[in-house]
């Protein structure tokens, strides 16, 4: 029985921090957490196995573009000027439904799902 989506979600920056919580995200499929694309310009580990896992790789204007098919933006990128593109373009489509969750908020998320540390970038803040 397929489980019900509960959220689906779009990950921006597939580096070091953004591929492990990728990893952690596809082993929840089954709860609901739907990865519908990801964004990642560079040849990562993290942009290969979205590939293989068959997300669609967007740039961040495709993302802003599905409006409300997306509930969560997760910004792993740890750039603060691409947190700030994102929440520009949110803000001229008139999104009202998506959220841009900072990296706080996937650190936080990884620590209710997993054992393990989110080791990366530094606190950027909201």
């Amino acid at each position: 029985m397929k489980a019900l989506s509960v959220a689906d979600i779009a990950l921006v920056g597939l580096g070091e921090v953004g591929g492990r919580f990728l990893a952690e995200m596809l082993k929840l499929r089954d709860r609901g957490i739907n990865i519908v694309c990801a964004a990642e310009p560079n040849d990562t580990p993290g942009r290969r196995q979205a590939e293989v896992a068959r997300i669609p790789l967007k740039s961040l204007e495709e993302i802003v573009a599905m409006g409300t098919s997306v509930d969560v933006i997760f910004d792993l990128t740890g750039v603060p000027g691409v947190r700030k593109a994102l929440r520009e373009q949110m803000q001229l489509s008139n999104n009202r439904h998506t959220i841009v969750a900072p990296e706080t908020m996937a650190r936080l998320l990884w620590a209710v799902v997993s054992n393990e540390h989110l080791h990366g970038h530094a606190n950027q803040g909201y």
